[in-house]
């Protein structure tokens, strides 16, 4: 790969990515342009500017922008309209945002005349993937650079030596090491690594970030409203949200009722098993409720489809193929069967569990008429269940016939 002229650089404004800026500059010689994205990590921003201008970086080159509602809207929601887990259990946090970043990457290269651009994932894991199949996916020409896969800096020692030489500013706290990492957004909060690498060993309670231990959640439960028009959330409680504000608020009651932890050992892409610790709380309450309404308002041979197609759909996200014909194809069959998930639930909020505890819609199924146990005025014919069952029966007995006359 020819050396590149200019590289769009995903900057977080921490120590690893102003390392990777300064290298960047110093192994290639190019003009970088950084991008950092407010994708509901929680951070302040401004201090990603004030660093990247530090470190030599022209204003005009520096792009931060709020890119929640657009995380959520066309990411998120696409995502839940599935009821996405991988491995039965991840919400897929960190794989939903990493093609959104790539997307902005890929953009902002073209229109500053950028020919690269370069990501701070390791060569271990499955964002590398991620961030490169989005980018190649949008643009076959475009040079990915990733410092990890190609630097000598090779211990935390190294890199601190690296930046000391290079004058970039170290926190205190960022001289010893971290105790694990962390990557987060609107979605979820993602630990891994250090203290949590013993699958054996019980993550300490300083991980979690994002939600109260269970146990110390209110003794008393909450009940809130969600709405949903077409498979995505509009509302809590009767009152209308764009999407980020929505799951923000959903964030805020699944937080403070301990909902959303997970201790996941999962398969990467990349072929490890990984330890992982998972806070998604707002997420966790958005699939209890959108499962709910698809269980009055989906028809039965649908809803069964959509859930053979669900593992599939979650390993194309986090293996890193958001952009490919695949993913597309299940998602235009997942929108189809969403068009009458619309209607309201109920959901309880209790230490740790969100449970559905009621759901309504214009567009249910459910018919009380026919599964009463009261008298149903003749909209159901019990008689009718003997030919079916004699009529799906017929196999099995020829089955058993056969058995019986070979066993002889």
């Amino acid at each position: 790969m020819s050396a590149p002229k200019k590289v769009v650089l995903a900057y977080s404004g921490g120590l690893d990515t102003s390392i990777i800026l300064k290298w960047l500059q110093t192994e290639y010689g190019c003009e970088v342009v950084t991008f950092t994205a407010d994708l509901g990590q929680g951070e302040e921003l401004e201090p990603a500017r004030q660093k990247a201008e530090l470190l030599g970086i022209k204003p005009e080159n520096i792009y931060i922008e709020d890119i929640r509602e657009e995380f959520v809207r066309d990411f998120v929601f696409p995502m839940f309209r599935a009821n996405a887990q991988y491995e039965g259990l991840y919400l897929l946090g960190t794989s939903i945002a990493r093609p959104l970043i790539s997307k902005r990457l890929v953009e902002i290269a073209e229109a500053t005349g950028a020919d690269a651009v370069a990501h701070g994932a390791t060569g271990k894991g499955n964002d590398q993937v991620r961030f490169e199949l989005a980018a190649y996916a949008l643009n076959p020409d475009i040079k990915v650079i990733a410092p990890w896969r190609e630097w000598d800096l090779t211990s935390r020692t190294k890199l601190l030596e690296f930046a000391e030489a290079n004058q970039i500013p170290i926190a205190k706290d960022k001289r010893g090491e971290a105790p694990f990492s962390v990557d987060a957004n609107l979605l979820h909060t993602s630990s891994e690594g250090k203290v949590l690498e013993d699958p054996a060993d019980m993550a300490p309670d300083y991980v979690y970030q994002r939600t109260v231990h269970p146990e110390d959640a209110p003794d008393h439960p909450e009940f809130i409203e969600i709405g949903f028009e077409k498979g995505d959330a509009v509302s809590i409680n009767g009152e209308a949200m764009s999407p980020a504000t929505i799951l923000t608020k959903l964030n805020e009651y699944g937080g403070k009722h301990g909902i959303g932890r997970l201790d996941l050992v999962e398969g990467r892409f990349v072929g490890m098993k990984s330890r992982g610790i998972y806070e998604t709380p707002g997420g966790t309450i958005l699939l209890e409720a959108h499962r709910g309404i698809e269980s009055i308002t989906m028809d039965r041979g649908a809803m069964h489809l959509k859930d053979q197609l669900m593992p599939q759909y979650a390993e194309l996200i986090y293996n890193g193929f958001w952009y490919s014909p695949e993913r597309e194809m299940l998602q235009a069959a997942i929108d189809k069967s969403q068009e009458h998930v619309t209607g309201t639930v109920r959901v309880k909020l209790y230490k740790g569990l969100a449970s559905t505890v009621g759901r309504w819609s214009d567009h249910s199924l459910y018919s009380e008429e026919h599964v009463t146990f009261e008298d149903d005025a003749g909209a159901y014919d019990q008689k009718d269940a003997a030919g079916f069952i004699q009529l799906n029966a017929l196999r099995l007995k020829l089955l058993a016939a056969r058995d019986k006359r070979l066993s002889k």
